[in-house]
């Protein structure tokens, strides 16, 4: 009769191990089974497009990222009339590179005296001498001059283009090609030049040859090679030299410049008032966990003022004092000192300063200075997203939108508009919006916490009852196990 017991003891934690797996399928159900339609949702913005193409765009709204509950926005749901969800992509077009091209005259030298040589051979002994700003004031070739040849001759030429011409170290001056003018009393020219560069009129770097040629008809029109172009470098010296043809005074000589510069994307702020703080002396400014915040800046409205701040939000941490659970404590995230001065009849201000990536609900506004009194509002500017969705289902349109516990449904963008260029994107038909509808807001006024807790009580419940079954079973195996043992005895 032994034999019979060890099966029936197995029974128990067989049905325990099949329990605790099906506590995090009976979570996971709940999350797939959660109800997804716009009734969900605390806001909806009905979204007008003409219905002719496949792929629209829509540039977020400011009322969006204000009210939308989720720092990545993934409440956000585009529904069509049935209330079917309709894939969507969010798309922030990557920084353009612009370039400006412009025209710089070069100050022209000429060497008179000295042996014409190319780059490359022997060094020549010039005296230049300049201003002391760097301008070229007067060359003169000190030797290299050959007995018989006239003093007046051009061996070189050299051009001086000015401070402009490097430009500054946060946005440099590029120069191209040079083009050069040919004198009005001359019908035919043709040489080969070479140029040579600096930035101290000390050492000098070869940066390119040409073939230069004009021919001049009797009815003033000219066929032209004029131009010779570099590899686009920075540089405000020039030295010319010929290798073969007669040395001239051009009239002019042009430097054909670029200037790359990488264009800052259009952002939107929104300016706060402040509000007390946790902490004596702090300035609170409500703003959106949605909104992605490049930049901030302040609006003083003092005169004259000189206004170092941290910026930064509360975060809760375990209280170190007795008595107390929790406390918020100040976190900065950035230092910068805001000023507005006037000076001489002219207003300075300082403008906006950069600190990443930042999603808080509120931030806070820490003045370094204890004594400042100042309460200036507070201007976070973000860079709005594109939502790109596909124009599907049935129309028309809206756009849902707060909801805490919403689930992703962000796709990536080859899934919305696959073989779309970026040249494509920007010219997407963008959806029109409506005026603002306010739902159902229960479910979306939760909280993540309160939702995390509301889960974490509901497995809590689960287990519980697990083993309250448990413990159920273990007492009617041990009493019927008691029941064999006495009729065993008995018989």
């Amino acid at each position: 009769m032994t034999a019979m017991f060890p099966p029936r003891v197995l029974v128990f934690p067989a049905f325990l191990l099949a329990a605790s797996l099906a506590v995090p399928a009976v979570a996971a159900a709940s999350t797939e089974l959660k109800s997804d339609t716009p009734a969900d949702y605390a806001y909806a913005l009905p979204l007008q497009v003409n219905g002719k193409q496949g792929v629209v765009g829509l540039r977020l709204p400011q009322t969006v990222y204000l009210k939308a509950r989720t720092a990545e926005l993934d409440d956000l749901r585009v529904f069509d009339a049935r209330g079917v969800v309709q894939p969507h992509a969010l798309y922030r077009p990557p920084a353009e590179q612009q370039a400006r091209r412009g025209i710089l005259a070069a100050s022209i030298f000429p060497v008179r005296g000295g042996v014409p040589t190319a780059a490359g051979s022997a060094p020549i002994d010039i005296d230049i001498q300049t201003r002391p700003d760097g301008s070229v004031q007067s060359v003169q070739a000190r030797t290299g001059r050959v007995p018989g040849r006239d003093r007046a001759a051009i061996s070189h030429l050299i051009l001086d283009f000015g401070p402009a011409a490097k430009g500054d170290g946060n946005d440099p001056l590029h120069i191209e090609a040079l083009r050069f003018s040919a004198p009005k009393e001359r019908s035919s020219y043709s040489a080969e030049v070479w140029l040579e560069t600096s930035n101290d009129l000390k050492q000098w770097h070869t940066a390119g040859v040409a073939e230069l040629s004009w021919l001049r008809n009797d009815s003033a029109q000219t066929l032209a090679s004029d131009r010779l172009e570099l590899s686009p470098q920075s540089f405000r010296y020039a030295r010319l030299s010929w290798q073969r043809g007669e040395p001239i005074v051009f009239p002019a000589i042009e430097a054909e410049t670029l200037k790359p510069r990488s264009s800052e994307p259009r952002r939107e702020t929104l300016w706060i008032k402040p509000v007390a703080g946790k902490q004596a002396g702090d300035l609170v400014y409500p703003a959106g966990i949605a909104l992605p915040v490049e930049q901030f800046s302040l609006g003083l409205r003092e005169a004259n003022i000189v206004y170092p701040v941290a910026l930064g939000a509360y975060v809760e941490r375990p209280s170190r004092q007795a008595g107390k659970t929790t406390e918020w404590v100040f976190q900065p995230r950035t230092q910068a000192t805001f000023y507005q001065i006037t000076q001489d009849g002219q207003t300075r201000r300082s403008g906006a300063v950069g600190i990443g990536l930042g999603h808080q609900q509120e931030w806070v506004l820490r003045p370094l200075n204890a004594a400042s009194t100042a309460q200036p509002e507070l201007g976070l500017s973000w860079q709005a997203a594109t939502l790109i969705f596909l124009a599907g289902g049935t129309p028309p349109y809206s756009l849902s939108f707060g909801r805490s516990d919403a689930i992703p449904a962000n796709q990536a963008l080859d899934q919305v508009a696959p073989g779309f260029t970026p040249a494509e994107l920007q010219r997407l038909e963008q959806a029109q919006v409506g005026e603002l509808k306010v739902g159902r807001s229960d479910a979306a006024e939760a909280s993540a916490a309160s939702q995390a807790a509301a889960a974490a009580r509901q497995r809590t419940y689960i287990l519980w009852g697990v083993l309250l079954l448990g413990v159920a079973i273990i007492g009617g195996m041990a009493w019927r196990l008691v029941r064999q043992m006495n009729a065993g005895k008995e018989s």
